[in-house]
């Protein structure tokens, strides 16, 4: 992981937004339909003990459960991608700037994060459009990161920060997992999925002066060698097919020395912070990091409470933690903390940052 040696850069992530979908579906109504769907799928006992393991208590949809199992054709659903999308977006976003104490006019730049349909032009576009930020707000969409890209998201608005101090980054997550769902696919690991993800949108503004939140003091990205098809979509006719490799779940004993590293460059001991952000891709990804870390199970409840009220809710989930973090209203001024994703390659971005109250922006 390299290190970033130029000066410290003031930039404040500040509290996340975070809506999720109004259809639920509950870890017995997906064993349900897993036993429905699949009857005589000869791995289906793995598969229900797979998804009862996950943690999931709950989760939301975009569209009710009986939708998504007609499963209409790859066209029609990314045309509902497309209009949640715009529908669900903006009530995020405003209140997200309300909370940073921002309007759309100071936005400089928007990072738009998702893995689960497709636009061209983004949709940061639209929000320019119809939100009323400036025409010459960039636009920075990543579509291909899955789950790491809520890291990235915040590591790329830190780096346009240090490099712009008076600017100001929105971020927004918008991931509809469901629509992902391929009743046909009889692979475990696309069966786990289908008991795993559930849908949100997330959004939350990176202030280079001011603010209360985060204080982003340093980042780094990482991907282990010889993994790039252990996270995978195949792409066909029906759209997304999710390929999760079973070795997945081991790759915290890797990473875990990554975190460490980057805190030792920066002067910190990654066992010894005083708070956790972590992606929540399942259980044993936490129970791992907590032991090859060297800290306290606690240490992620923000990351384990996201996991069973919304299921991995993708590039959205660190998000989610860190609005339980600023709900907790718990941590104390100057406290230091970790935030990492993970996903594709396998890829890890991470950032260091501490807690701060809002300072002088004069």
């Amino acid at each position: 992981m390299s290190k970033q040696e130029g000066r410290a850069t003031v930039a404040t992530l500040c509290r996340p937004t975070v809506s999720v979908p109004e259809y639920v579906i509950t870890m017995e109504q997906t064993l349900d339909l897993a036993r429905y769907v699949h009857p005589d799928h000869p791995q289906l006992e793995l598969a229900l003990r797979l998804i009862e393991n996950t943690g999931v208590a709950k989760r939301h949809l975009v569209r009710p459960i009986e939708e998504t199992l007609a499963h209409p054709g790859f066209e029609q659903r990314n045309a509902v991608y497309e209009a949640e999308a715009k529908a669900r977006v903006p009530a995020v976003v405003r209140q997200a700037l309300a909370d940073a104490e921002m309007r759309p006019v100071d936005i400089d730049l928007i990072v738009y994060v998702s893995c689960t349909g497709f636009m061209m032009p983004s949709l940061t576009a639209w929000l320019i459009n119809t939100m009323g930020f400036r025409t010459d707000t960039r636009q920075l969409p990543i579509a291909q990161l899955g789950c790491a890209a809520g890291g990235a998201a915040v590591n790329r608005a830190h780096d346009f920060c240090t490099a712009y101090p008076e600017a100001n980054a929105l971020i927004v997550a918008c991931e509809f997992c469901s629509l992902c769902y391929q009743p046909s696919d009889l692979e475990v690991g696309n069966l786990l999925s289908n008991g795993l993800f559930g849908d949100g949108v997330a959004a939350a503004v990176v202030r280079g002066r001011g603010g209360t939140g985060i204080e982003l003091r340093r980042n780094g990205s990482y991907i282990i060698p010889r993994t790039e098809d252990w996270i995978a979509y195949e792409v066909k006719a029906t759209g997304f097919h999710f390929r999760l490799d079973r070795r997945v779940p081991g790759t915290m004993e890797p990473l875990a020395p990554v975190l460490k590293q980057l805190a030792h460059a920066h002067g910190w001991d990654a066992a010894a912070l005083d708070f956790y952000i972590i992606h929540a891709g399942g259980p044993r990804i936490l129970d791992d990091l907590s032991k090859y870390l060297g800290v306290a199970s606690e240490a992620f409840r923000f990351s384990r409470a996201t996991l069973t009220e919304y299921g991995n809710i993708a590039s959205a989930v660190v998000l989610d933690a860190l609005r339980r973090l600023f709900d907790e209203n718990g941590t104390f001024d100057t406290a230091r903390g970790l935030l990492a994703g993970f996903g594709p390659g396998i890829t890890a971005e991470v950032a260091l940052g501490n807690w701060t109250t809002g300072r002088d922006t004069a």
